[in-house]
C-alpha cells in the first residue's frame, strides 16, 4: 500500500499538483527499486520514479525532515494510531490508511488529537473516492431514480500473501471484517449514516452482514466479505443497488464496470482511468491548499464506521442482532 501511495503521488504531480514525493520509511526495504508490490486492485503499471526520493529506514527519521508536509501512514494496522500522532506531534498533515484501528477507542484517540491540531488528518477510506462509487454516492444521493430499496455489496478474495503474519493475526489486522470488508460498511456509512442495528455470521475469513435502517431507510441491505476463496478466483468487487426506478450494478471484473438499467434499457456509466488511491490523495492535497471541498472521508467518519464495525464483531461472536453505538 505504500507503493500506491507514493504512486499516487507522482500520478497526481505529473498532472500538475503541487506535490513532490521526497523520502520512503520502510525498516524491511533495502532498495526502493526492490519488489513489485501487490495487492487486491489495479493501479496502473507506473513504476515509481525514484530520482530524488530519499530511503529511510525508520519513521522517526522521516518525521525529524522539517520539509515533509505531508506523511502517509501505510504500515500494519496496530502502529497506525502511534504513527499518526507522532506525525501529528511533528507538524506534518497526515493520510493514514484503513483500518485507522481496530478498536474504536484508539480511533477516537486519533480523532481527538487532530482536532487539536492546525493540520489535517484523514483516513484513507479509497472506495469514497473511487470514481464509479462516486457516481453512485451521487446516484444515491439525489434520488434522480428514486429512493433506494435495496443493496448488496461483495468483496471476495485470498487473505493477503503479503505480511501473511500479521494477517493471519486477527487481533492485530482485525481479520476480513476490519481489513476487507470495511470497505463496504463505510460506504453504506457514507450513503445512508449509521444503520440502526446489525445482524453478522461468519468468522474471521468469511462474513455476511445484515444492516437494519429502520422504516424509513432502504428494505434490505446486506454485504459480504471473504478471504477464505482460492488464488485462481481472483478478486471480486461487485455492489448492485436497486432503486425504485432503475438498477445500479458495478462489477470491477467487468470492462464497463458501472451499469444503469432503466426498464429494458441498459447505459454505461463513464468512470474515467483514475483510481480510488488517486482521488484521496488529490482529495487530500487540495485540502491541504484550502480547498477541502472534495474531502469525502473524515475522522469523525472513521469512528462511525469503527462503531458499526465492533456491532458486526460482537454480533457475529453472539448469533444475535446487535444495535449500533
Amino acid at each position: 500500500m505504500g507503493r500506491t501511495h507514493a504512486l499516487a503521488y507522482q500520478r497526481a504531480a505529473r498532472d500538475g499538483f503541487a506535490c513532490e514525493l521526497v523520502a520512503v520509511a520502510d525498516r524491511s526495504v533495502a532498495s526502493l527499486g526492490e519488489g513489485a508490490g501487490a495487492g487486491n486492485l489495479k493501479t496502473g503499471g507506473d513504476a515509481i520514479d525514484h530520482s530524488g526520493v530519499t530511503l529511510h529506514r525508520g519513521a522517526q527519521d522521516l518525521l525529524a525532515d522539517e520539509s515533509i508536509d505531508l506523511v502517509s501512514i501505510c504500515t500494519h494496522t496496530d502502529t497506525h494510531v502511534p504513527l499518526a500522532l507522532a506525525a501529528l506531534d511533528a507538524g506534518k498533515h497526515v493520510l493514514v490508511e484503513k483500518p485507522v484501528a481496530i478498536e474504536v477507542d484508539q480511533v477516537e484517540r486519533l480523532a481527538d488529537a487532530a482536532r487539536a491540531t492546525d493540520r489535517l488528518c484523514l483516513p484513507a477510506m479509497c472506495m469514497r473516492y473511487w470514481p464509479a462509487w462516486v457516481k453512485i454516492h451521487a446516484m444515491i444521493g439525489d434520488e434522480r431514480y428514486g429512493a433506494v430499496r435495496s443493496a448488496a455489496f461483495h468483496r471476495l478474495g485470498t487473505r493477503p500473501n503479503w505480511a501473511g503474519e500479521f494477517y493471519a493475526d486477527e487481533t492485530r489486522s482485525g481479520g476480513v471484517l476490519c481489513d476487507l470488508h470495511i470497505h463496504d460498511t463505510d460506504f453504506l456509512v457514507h450513503c445512508f449514516g449509521a444503520p440502526e442495528r446489525v445482524m453478522t455470521s461468519g468468522d474471521a475469513m468469511h462474513l455476511s452482514s445484515l444492516y437494519h435502517y429502520g422504516a424509513d431507510g432502504p428494505v434490505h441491505m446486506i454485504a459480504e466479505g471473504a478471504w477464505d476463496h482460492q488464488p485462481g478466483a481472483g478478486f471480486q468487487m461487485r455492489c448492485t443497488v436497486v432503486c425504485e426506478r432503475a438498477t445500479i450494478d458495478f462489477n470491477i471484473g467487468r470492462e464497463e464496470q458501472l451499469v444503469v438499467y432503466q426498464g429494458d434499457a441498459r447505459s454505461v456509466v463513464e468512470v474515467g482511468g483514475l483510481t480510488g488511491y488517486d482521488g484521496q490523495v488529490r482529495a487530500m492535497l487540495d485540502a491541504i491548499g484550502g480547498d477541502e471541498s472534495g474531502v469525502r472521508a473524515t475522522m469523525e467518519d472513521a469512528v462511525m464506521t469503527a462503531r458499526v464495525l465492533k456491532s458486526e464483531r460482537v454480533s457475529m461472536d453472539s448469533g444475535r442482532p446487535c444495535r449500533v453505538g
